[in-house]
């Protein structure tokens, strides 16, 4: 019987996988001596349609005596398009536009997809041409912005709140809001302080008005007064004080924005022009010429016209036997007559130097009764306050309006500015 050798089983083994690796690095060895295959490049015409329905739009503005399907014509809105719209039973809501507003038609490569009419800056008309045709009405989002301003008065009240962030509008307000008891002609000092919290609306990044004050406090001649604004029930907008008094009284304090006086009521006065010792029953404020000139009060026009040494003057009759008289005037308002009804702080004419008068200012009277009154010295009888039924929840809002404004000062004392956004 012939025998064999019997050959380890490890050995074996590691001898085919040695076998197999080498012919694997053979085969990469020439693999890699190969030209690589040529790059396939293929075009798709979905890239010409992608570019097609790119989407663009075009803005058109108003003008006087514009109408829409003049308009629709120069754009090339398709007839059978427009008459779709004009058949619909809303179609006023956009044939009826005037000087001012902004059409944008929106269009998906070459076809018109929308009509926008822009109203204002939140109200839109859209049409809407995709499928059937639709007319709506849109209101964008509306966000209010909270700030805060305050300053010391160093040179003027105007340039000191100007200097604060305070925009324009607001300083206009907040001069109004507290001149039924101060007058920013007169009565302003070098350290009296002032401080508001005012909001702004903005809609899609942009401002859709003017900031309208929600707290106001001013400290004049270590005097301060403090007002809230409150708007409930159907009751127009107030300013009112921490009892719920009303901030607005029957009169103005003064019949001129940021003057100052140049001769004060004086029953002995020597008269500037005629030299003679004649009573001056009124006070004067010295202004440019042109300078707009108020109602302190709701009136009715009582005179209007040319009247000795006074010029151009007018003299509004109020209620409760309250008369004033502006003279000098340069020219009055427009529609300005005898009998029309004028509102507080409505402009009524235009400082001049008409009459006995040595240069541009507005003479001012206040009368009650046939006695003439100081009108800087006199009390000025005060509006409706805060109705009894709503006083409490008057007072929540004051509160948290107060904290608000407080917390805001401590920022401010410690050098912190504070931004819209905070």
């Amino acid at each position: 019987m012939i025998g064999f050798k019997k050959v380890p089983t490890k050995l074996v083994l590691i001898v085919f996988v040695f076998a197999i690796i080498s012919v694997l690095l053979l085969y990469l060895d020439q693999s890699s001596n190969q030209p690589p295959p040529e790059e396939e490049i293929s075009y798709s015409k979905s890239v010409d349609a992608e570019l097609d329905e790119v989407r663009t739009q075009q803005t058109y503005m108003v003008k006087e005596g514009e109408i829409l399907s003049i308009i629709f014509e120069n754009y090339k809105v398709p007839l059978n398009t427009q008459y779709k719209i004009y058949s619909l039973e809303n179609a006023g809501l956009a044939t009826n536009i005037v000087p001012g507003n902004k059409i944008i038609f929106r269009y998906l490569g070459n076809e018109l997809e929308e009509i926008e009419i822009k109203k204002d800056q939140v109200n839109s008309i859209v049409i809407n041409l995709k499928n059937n045709i639709k007319i709506a009405k849109v209101k964008n989002n509306v966000d209010l912005v909270t700030s805060y301003a305050s300053g010391t008065i160093i040179r003027s009240f105007y340039e000191d709140a100007a200097a604060s962030g305070m925009p324009d509008s607001v300083i206009m307000d907040f001069a109004y809001i507290f001149g039924w008891d101060v007058d920013f002609v007169f009565d302003i000092r070098e350290g009296d302080k002032f401080s508001v919290i005012y909001e702004t609306p903005y809609s899609n990044g942009d401002k859709v008005m003017n900031g309208d004050i929600l707290m106001a406090e001013f400290t004049n001649q270590n005097k301060t007064y403090i007002a809230n604004r409150y708007i409930k029930n159907g009751l127009k907008k107030g300013y009112f004080d921490k009892e719920g008094s009303n901030m607005q009284k029957a009169f103005l304090r003064a019949p001129l924005e940021f003057s100052y006086i140049s001769s004060h009521f004086n029953p002995n006065r020597m008269h500037p022009v005629l030299h003679t010792i004649r009573a001056h029953n009124g006070v004067d404020y010295a202004a440019p010429r042109g300078s707009p000139v108020r109602a302190t009060g709701t009136g009715y026009v009582e005179f209007v016209g040319v009247k000795n040494g006074c010029g151009k003057e007018i003299v509004l009759k109020h209620t409760n036997d309250y008369s004033t008289r502006y003279c000098h005037l340069e020219k009055f308002a427009k529609d300005i007559k005898r009998g029309i009804k004028v509102s507080q702080g409505e402009t009524i004419g235009f400082v001049g130097s008409t009459g006995l008068a040595t240069g541009p200012h507005l003479h001012y009277e206040f009368k009650i009764g046939n006695k003439r009154t100081d009108p800087i010295k006199v009390r000025l009888p005060s509006a409706e306050p805060i109705p009894s039924n709503l006083k409490r929840d008057f007072d929540v809002l004051f509160n948290k309006n107060k904290l608000m404004l407080d917390e805001m000062k401590k920022f401010s004392n410690y050098g912190v500015t504070l931004t819209e956004d905070e």
